[in-house]
C-alpha cells in the first residue's frame, strides 16, 4: 500500500509505502508532464538509494532528494503507523 505524503509547488507528488520487514520504505515521486505523461523516480529509505528514474533533470532529482532527506524521519515514522492520516488519528 502507498500512502500520500506531500505535494510540492511544482506539482510533484510524494507517496511512501509501509515499512518492510527489513526496515526499508519505498518513496515514490511522480510529476505530470505534457510530453511524457508522467516523470517518476523511486527512493529507498533509509539508504536514500534512487532507482527507476524517468524524465527528471539532475536539478529536479537533487531537489527531491533534499526534500526527502529533510523529512525522512517523518516518512519512516508514518510508514510504521499506516500513513499520515493514521499517525494523526484522522
Amino acid at each position: 500500500m502507498m500512502y500520500p505524503f506531500m505535494t510540492l509547488d511544482d506539482g510533484a507528488e510524494i507517496v511512501h509505502s509501509e515499512m518492510q520487514k527489513d526496515g526499508t520504505v519505498k518513496v515514490y515521486v511522480e510529476k505530470p508532464d505534457a510530453a511524457d505523461c508522467f516523470h517518476h523516480a523511486v527512493c529507498w529509505l533509509p539508504a536514500y538509494r534512487w532507482e527507476d528514474v524517468f524524465g527528471f533533470s539532475q536539478a529536479e532529482l537533487a531537489r527531491y532528494d533534499e526534500v526527502i532527506r529533510s523529512t525522512a524521519h517523518l516518512i519512516l515514522r508514518f510508514a510504521q503507523e499506516g500513513g499520515f492520516d493514521s499517525a494523526a488519528n484522522l
